[in-house]
């Protein structure tokens, strides 16, 4: 991988700086958020989810908005405007008096880091040939799960020292970026949308709905991140259930190392080789793994079960997830590519369906099914995957 960075452009490299740093600000504040919320709100937990939730939500249906700007608007200036809303929503929500205000900043913190996640995977495109790019999209996930594990661990030593500290953090850290990004960053970048087409939002919207392929492949991603996107999230739930709060944390914990380490040992590995013109075996070998790691959770009794089922559950995310960014970089057109991977952004439905999901399940049917219900969201993520991939 560091032979990789080394041979990149300058920009490259600071794109993937950039969304890893963002990244790691975005992460120190997860393992406190929820306790942040009750504390100074008083809000109950079910208040609580359907906050952090209805914020990436909403986050993820703006962020096709900003896929247009991306398209539209020099790289240089919307990377550095997105990484000071990142700052200045984090100053915001330490600022908030309100769960209302605080909501808006969780928002626009979201959508910040998402409009500089699809304006780093637009300039790989323009920055990189075909046969370069799956290895990048492998080096930016895991320099991503990198982040997302240091992150809160940097977060909890954070709180030590004082409450607001990784607030106060995450701002400096978006704000540093940004600065950093002004002085270094490729002002040559730019959206290569026609002057000439005139189209505004709405008319290029209607033309992505009429792209029944990008429609395929969008619902495929709903309905795959409905079982990874947050599969702490249900499987939480599923084990607070069947076992005590205590053991359940203690499982989860060994869950979520097994799963950060599989990542960062095998995203690259793994990543790099998959290729355009076999992304459907690839995409299926995914699937395949997402339903062996679902049925190994169904059946395990064992510490041991449970975390060689998360090892083949995450073998499946590192293939479905580059995967899922070399088909949108084959079927976009070159001067829609930000509005496409906009589009690829409303997966982010799918992990918040996925704990409302498994909760309707659990207060309803036995514990199990939902590892059935989970299968089932796999098989059709496919089916669309599949009709996704087919020329009309």
């Amino acid at each position: 991988m560091l032979a990789a960075l080394k041979r990149y452009p300058p920009a490259v490299r600071l794109l993937l700086t950039t969304t890893f740093t963002l990244t790691l600000a975005r992460a120190l504040t997860l393992p406190y958020l929820v306790v942040y919320l009750a504390d100074n709100f008083q809000l109950p937990v079910s208040q609580i989810g359907l906050l952090i939730g209805g914020a990436l939500i909403i986050a993820s249906l703006l962020s096709l908005y900003g896929g247009h700007l991306v398209d539209t608007v020099r790289n240089h200036t919307l990377v550095i405007a997105s990484t000071l809303v990142f700052a200045l929503a984090f100053i915001g929500a330490i600022a908030s008096r309100s769960a209302a205000l605080f909501f808006l900043c969780l928002v626009l913190i979201n959508l910040a880091l998402a409009v500089v996640d699809i304006a780093a995977k637009a300039g790989f495109c323009a920055l990189l040939p075909v046969d370069e790019r799956a290895e990048v999209f492998a080096i930016k996930y895991t320099l991503s799960n990198v982040g997302y594990a240091a992150g809160p661990l940097l977060g909890v030593a954070m709180l030590e020292l004082d409450d607001h500290l990784p607030f106060i953090a995450s701002a400096l850290i978006g704000l540093g970026m940004g600065l950093a990004y002004q002085r270094l960053g490729d002002r040559g970048l730019q959206g290569d949308a026609p002057a000439q087409s005139g189209a505004g939002f709405a008319q290029v919207a209607l033309g992505l709905a009429r792209d029944r392929r990008l429609v395929c492949f969008t619902l495929g991603g709903v309905l795959s991140a409905v079982v990874f996107g947050q599969f702490t999230a249900y499987l939480s739930q599923y084990l607070v259930v069947t076992t005590t709060p205590s053991e359940a944390a203690r499982l989860v914990g060994y869950l979520v190392t097994t799963n950060a380490i599989t990542v960062i040992a095998l995203q690259y590995l793994i990543g790099r080789r998959i290729s355009r013109q076999r992304l459907m075996p690839w995409l299926l070998a995914g699937m395949g793994l997402f339903i062996a790691g679902l049925l190994g959770f169904s059946w395990a009794s064992t510490v041991p079960m449970w975390c060689l089922a998360m090892l083949v559950f995450t073998l499946g995310e590192i293939i479905v997830i580059p995967a899922e960014y070399m088909f949108i970089d084959l079927i976009a057109p070159e001067h829609l590519r930000g509005v496409y991977y906009g589009a690829q952004n409303l997966s982010n439905l799918g992990a918040a369906l996925g704990p409302v999901m498994v909760g309707f399940a659990l207060g309803h049917w036995w514990p199990g099914v939902i590892f059935y219900l989970l299968v089932l969201s796999v098989i059709l993520a496919g089916v669309f995957y599949w009709r996704g991939t087919r020329r009309y």
